[in-house]
């Protein structure tokens, strides 16, 4: 084929894309093509009502198929609510499996914590197999931005980032409406929702569990994953932990990303302190971005996890940088 002849075949295949028939084609065959299950994953007990299916890694790949943010459910006497459903549908019909091991009751709710695609595309096999009445409940704020191109932005990367490992999930909304202060009774157990600002993003939804003590904090804290800060604050998040610690009490903090444990909050909390505390310093003293980050690399809050914490070598730059900016508008 000639040059001209291949430029004349691009134009007509650009033309035919543009096309609305042809995109909803594309998009119909992609929802039909489905990417392989994900091998199950035991789920651990946190505590007399909950339960977590665990994810290993930080981060998405093709060789763990995106299963890379935790999925918790709560099983109580009027049926199961889970607490996040993971990021794809394949995740979420795995951790279908796994509450199944556990008990033949049925998913009665599910709660999104923030518009994050690894905490929600999950919703898809939920909705699957028990119709798309389920209540998916999140913060107004979690859902307008799922409704807009976080939705199918998140949907694009996850199939990016496993090598289409996640084909066929589809982009399910939350189709209820939660607000702080919230309580929900499902049988013998209270759900009490809690939002205290901008920390993660500016809608994180933290649900404690009341009976037992326990309070998911989604990604305002991670265990032993450098968090994404693009969308958030370190003076939110700071003001987060103190306003949620004052209204609980002592709780097991159940993270997205990693191990939960009663310290999580404190140990989460030193560490961005170490990276945003030497920032501020800088700011005030007239000294530009590079001492900043050279403040924050040689912080022992922060020194003594850079070897252990995932992503972190390919994360702290940014972060950084987001932390000095953040600090000059609160010093100015």
């Amino acid at each position: 084929m000639s040059l001209g002849a291949a430029g004349g075949t691009a134009a007509l295949g650009a033309g035919l894309w543009a096309v609305p028939e042809t995109r909803l084609l594309a998009q119909q065959v992609q929802d039909f093509i489905e990417g392989p299950p994900v091998p199950d994953v035991k789920p651990v007990q946190l505590s007399p009502h909950v339960w977590m299916v665990y994810a290993r890694d930080g981060f998405p790949t093709a060789a763990n198929q995106g299963l890379m943010a935790n999925v918790v459910f709560v099983v109580t006497s009027a049926g199961v609510v889970v607490l996040d459903s993971g990021c794809s549908l394949q995740i979420g019909q795995m951790a279908l499996r796994m509450i199944k091991t556990v008990t033949s009751q049925p998913v009665v709710a599910v709660f999104n914590s923030h518009y994050h695609g690894d905490h929600w595309l999950g919703n898809h096999a939920f909705v699957k197999a028990f119709g798309a009445q389920l209540p998916i409940y999140a913060l107004p704020h979690t859902i307008e931005q799922i409704k807009g191109v976080e939705g199918n932005l998140w949907r694009s990367l996850m199939e990016r980032w496993t090598n289409q490992a996640t084909l066929g999930t589809q982009v399910v909304a939350p189709n209820r409406e939660t607000a702080h202060g919230q309580t929900f009774q499902f049988g013998d157990v209270t759900l009490r929702m809690h939002h205290y600002g901008k920390a993660h993003t500016p809608s994180d939804l933290c649900v404690e569990v009341v009976q037992d003590r326990l309070t998911y904090v989604a990604d305002i804290a991670m265990d032993n994953r450098i968090a994404n800060m693009d969308d958030g604050s370190y003076v939110g998040t700071f003001k987060y932990y103190d306003a949620l610690a004052k209204a609980t009490g002592e709780q097991l903090w159940v993270p997205g990303h990693g191990q939960a444990s009663k310290g999580l909050l404190q140990a989460y909390g030193t560490f961005m302190k170490g990276i945003y505390e030497p920032c501020l310093k800088a700011v005030e003293a007239g000294e530009p971005m590079e001492a900043a980050r050279k403040a924050v690399l040689a912080d022992p809050r922060v020194a003594s996890r850079a070897a252990t914490m995932q992503g972190f070598e390919g994360n702290i730059g940014k972060y950084v940088s987001l932390a000095y900016l953040e600090a000059e508008k609160e010093a100015f």
